[in-house]
Protein backbone atom coordinates (compact mmCIF):
# COMPACT_ATOMS: atom_id res chain seq x y z
CA UNK A 1 0.00 0.00 0.00
CA UNK A 2 1.74 3.70 -0.59
CA UNK A 3 2.27 6.16 1.99
CA UNK A 4 -0.97 7.90 2.66
CA UNK A 5 -3.27 5.75 1.55
CA UNK A 6 -5.72 3.14 3.52
CA UNK A 7 -8.69 1.13 3.21
CA UNK A 8 -11.11 0.32 5.21
CA UNK A 9 -13.01 -3.00 4.94
CA UNK A 10 -15.96 -3.32 2.79
CA UNK A 11 -19.19 -1.72 4.34
CA UNK A 12 -22.52 -3.12 4.30
CA UNK A 13 -24.52 0.20 4.01
CA UNK A 14 -22.35 0.72 0.60
CA UNK A 15 -23.40 -2.71 -0.89
CA UNK A 16 -20.03 -3.89 0.29
CA UNK A 17 -18.05 -0.97 -1.68
CA UNK A 18 -14.56 0.12 -0.39
CA UNK A 19 -13.60 3.46 1.15
CA UNK A 20 -10.19 5.02 1.18
CA UNK A 21 -8.26 7.65 3.20
CA UNK A 22 -6.09 9.64 1.72
CA UNK A 23 -3.24 12.02 3.38
CA UNK A 24 -1.80 14.14 -0.02
CA UNK A 25 0.69 16.74 0.14
CA UNK A 26 -2.22 19.41 -1.07
CA UNK A 27 -4.83 17.97 1.60
CA UNK A 28 -6.31 15.42 2.85
CA UNK A 29 -9.57 12.90 1.76
CA UNK A 30 -11.90 10.54 3.20
CA UNK A 31 -13.32 8.80 -0.36
CA UNK A 32 -16.50 7.52 0.00
CA UNK A 33 -18.18 6.18 3.73
CA UNK A 34 -16.82 3.51 5.87
CA UNK A 35 -19.04 1.62 8.60
CA UNK A 36 -20.32 3.93 10.91
CA UNK A 37 -18.13 2.49 13.88
CA UNK A 38 -16.54 3.48 16.79
CA UNK A 39 -13.12 1.91 15.16
CA UNK A 40 -13.42 3.84 12.26
CA UNK A 41 -14.28 7.47 14.12
CA UNK A 42 -11.18 7.34 16.75
CA UNK A 43 -8.89 6.53 13.12
CA UNK A 44 -10.52 9.51 11.59
CA UNK A 45 -9.99 11.83 14.46
CA UNK A 46 -6.67 10.81 14.66
CA UNK A 47 -6.12 12.05 11.21
CA UNK A 48 -5.50 15.35 9.83
CA UNK A 49 -8.72 17.01 9.44
CA UNK A 50 -9.81 16.39 5.77
CA UNK A 51 -13.07 16.44 3.77
CA UNK A 52 -15.42 13.53 2.37
CA UNK A 53 -15.64 12.96 -0.69
CA UNK A 54 -18.54 10.66 -2.85
CA UNK A 55 -18.33 8.96 -5.66
CA UNK A 56 -21.19 8.14 -6.64
CA UNK A 57 -24.55 7.21 -4.61
CA UNK A 58 -23.35 3.78 -3.68
CA UNK A 59 -20.80 4.79 -1.59
CA UNK A 60 -22.82 7.38 0.21
CA UNK A 61 -23.36 4.98 3.36
CA UNK A 62 -24.01 7.44 6.64
CA UNK A 63 -22.49 10.41 5.40
CA UNK A 64 -24.91 13.13 7.34
CA UNK A 65 -23.63 10.86 10.29
CA UNK A 66 -19.76 10.93 9.68
CA UNK A 67 -20.41 15.00 8.62
CA UNK A 68 -21.83 16.04 11.74
CA UNK A 69 -19.26 13.62 14.22
CA UNK A 70 -16.23 15.04 12.36
CA UNK A 71 -17.28 18.20 11.08
CA UNK A 72 -15.64 18.07 7.87
CA UNK A 73 -17.32 19.36 4.36
CA UNK A 74 -18.57 16.38 1.88
CA UNK A 75 -18.47 17.08 -1.48
CA UNK A 76 -20.41 15.35 -4.64
CA UNK A 77 -21.47 15.65 -7.89
CA UNK A 78 -23.98 17.96 -8.39
CA UNK A 79 -26.45 15.48 -10.11
CA UNK A 80 -26.58 13.51 -6.85
CA UNK A 81 -26.64 16.42 -4.17
CA UNK A 82 -30.48 15.67 -3.96
CA UNK A 83 -29.93 12.40 -2.04
CA UNK A 84 -28.12 14.23 1.13
CA UNK A 85 -30.86 16.80 2.48
CA UNK A 86 -29.72 18.15 5.54
CA UNK A 87 -26.29 17.46 5.47
CA UNK A 88 -23.92 20.36 6.14
CA UNK A 89 -21.30 22.22 4.50
CA UNK A 90 -22.61 20.18 1.50
CA UNK A 91 -20.21 21.46 -2.02
CA UNK A 92 -20.99 20.18 -5.57
CA UNK A 93 -19.08 20.21 -9.18
CA UNK A 94 -20.24 20.24 -12.64
CA UNK A 95 -18.11 18.37 -14.99
CA UNK A 96 -14.35 18.94 -13.53
CA UNK A 97 -12.53 20.30 -10.35
CA UNK A 98 -9.23 20.88 -9.35
CA UNK A 99 -9.05 20.86 -5.35
CA UNK A 100 -5.24 21.47 -6.60
CA UNK A 101 -3.26 20.81 -9.03
CA UNK A 102 -2.65 17.29 -8.14
CA UNK A 103 -6.05 16.85 -6.87
CA UNK A 104 -9.09 16.25 -9.26
CA UNK A 105 -11.94 15.19 -9.75
CA UNK A 106 -14.21 14.55 -12.86
CA UNK A 107 -17.39 13.90 -13.56
CA UNK A 108 -18.11 9.92 -15.17
CA UNK A 109 -21.70 9.46 -15.06
CA UNK A 110 -22.77 5.84 -16.00
CA UNK A 111 -22.81 3.44 -12.97
CA UNK A 112 -25.06 6.31 -11.53
CA UNK A 113 -25.49 9.87 -12.60
CA UNK A 114 -23.42 11.82 -10.31
CA UNK A 115 -20.21 9.35 -10.53
CA UNK A 116 -17.20 10.66 -10.51
CA UNK A 117 -13.13 10.28 -10.13
CA UNK A 118 -10.52 11.33 -8.31
CA UNK A 119 -6.95 11.84 -9.49
CA UNK A 120 -4.17 12.30 -6.59
CA UNK A 121 -1.32 12.91 -8.74
CA UNK A 122 2.31 13.56 -7.50
CA UNK A 123 4.22 10.61 -5.63
CA UNK A 124 1.33 8.57 -5.16
CA UNK A 125 -0.06 8.57 -8.58
CA UNK A 126 -3.85 6.75 -7.62
CA UNK A 127 -7.10 7.02 -9.70
CA UNK A 128 -10.20 6.78 -7.06
CA UNK A 129 -12.55 5.42 -10.04
CA UNK A 130 -15.43 4.48 -7.44
CA UNK A 131 -17.85 1.95 -9.14
CA UNK A 132 -16.53 2.94 -12.84
CA UNK A 133 -14.05 -0.23 -12.71
CA UNK A 134 -14.51 -3.08 -10.22
CA UNK A 135 -12.16 -5.45 -9.56
CA UNK A 136 -12.14 -8.92 -11.89
CA UNK A 137 -9.37 -10.74 -10.75
CA UNK A 138 -5.64 -10.43 -9.06
CA UNK A 139 -4.14 -6.73 -10.87
CA UNK A 140 -7.40 -6.55 -13.39
CA UNK A 141 -10.64 -4.68 -13.27
CA UNK A 142 -13.45 -3.64 -15.96
CA UNK A 143 -16.97 -2.01 -16.07
CA UNK A 144 -18.87 -4.53 -14.56
CA UNK A 145 -22.77 -2.74 -14.88
CA UNK A 146 -25.46 -4.31 -12.13
CA UNK A 147 -29.25 -3.92 -12.07
CA UNK A 148 -29.00 -0.72 -10.48
CA UNK A 149 -26.13 0.88 -12.77
CA UNK A 150 -27.58 3.97 -14.85
CA UNK A 151 -26.36 4.11 -18.78
CA UNK A 152 -24.09 1.96 -20.32
CA UNK A 153 -23.88 4.68 -23.01
CA UNK A 154 -22.51 6.95 -20.87
CA UNK A 155 -20.41 4.35 -19.04
CA UNK A 156 -18.41 3.97 -22.08
CA UNK A 157 -18.33 7.64 -22.61
CA UNK A 158 -16.99 7.96 -19.65
CA UNK A 159 -14.24 5.72 -19.86
CA UNK A 160 -13.46 7.54 -23.31
CA UNK A 161 -13.39 10.72 -21.63
CA UNK A 162 -11.39 9.70 -18.23
CA UNK A 163 -8.28 8.51 -20.81
CA UNK A 164 -8.15 11.64 -22.30
CA UNK A 165 -8.46 13.86 -19.63
CA UNK A 166 -5.30 11.94 -17.58
CA UNK A 167 -2.04 12.61 -17.98
CA UNK A 168 0.11 11.03 -20.04
CA UNK A 169 1.18 7.74 -18.31
CA UNK A 170 -1.30 7.73 -15.46
CA UNK A 171 -2.57 6.65 -13.06
CA UNK A 172 -0.03 4.19 -11.71
CA UNK A 173 -2.50 2.79 -9.40
CA UNK A 174 -6.57 2.41 -9.55
CA UNK A 175 -8.37 2.66 -6.30
CA UNK A 176 -11.55 0.71 -6.56
CA UNK A 177 -14.67 1.61 -4.51
CA UNK A 178 -16.04 -1.62 -5.04
CA UNK A 179 -15.62 -4.87 -3.20
CA UNK A 180 -12.05 -6.23 -3.22
CA UNK A 181 -12.33 -9.68 -2.84
CA UNK A 182 -11.12 -10.19 -6.40
CA UNK A 183 -7.98 -9.09 -5.75
CA UNK A 184 -6.57 -11.88 -3.53
CA UNK A 185 -5.67 -9.69 -0.70
CA UNK A 186 -4.16 -6.56 -2.65
CA UNK A 187 -5.84 -3.34 -2.40
CA UNK A 188 -4.61 -1.36 -5.83
CA UNK A 189 -4.99 -2.31 -8.76
CA UNK A 190 -1.82 -1.52 -10.92
CA UNK A 191 -0.04 -0.62 -13.17
CA UNK A 192 -3.25 1.50 -13.85
CA UNK A 193 -2.30 3.07 -17.39
CA UNK A 194 -1.82 -0.21 -19.33
CA UNK A 195 -5.77 -1.42 -17.94
CA UNK A 196 -7.13 1.53 -18.79
CA UNK A 197 -5.46 1.64 -22.38
CA UNK A 198 -6.48 -1.53 -22.68
CA UNK A 199 -10.19 -1.52 -21.98
CA UNK A 200 -12.51 -1.86 -24.98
Amino acid sequence: MQAGLWAFAPNRDCLGGTAWWLEHADGALLVDCPAFTAANLAFLRGRPPGQLLLTSREGHGRTRRFQEALGWPVLVQEQEAYLLPGVQQLQTFDDELALSPDLRLLWTPGPTPGSCVLHAGGAVDVLFCGRLLSPTGPGAAAPLPTARSFHWGRWQRSLKKLKAWLPQGSPRWIASGAGLGALAGEKLIGPGRPLLDGLE
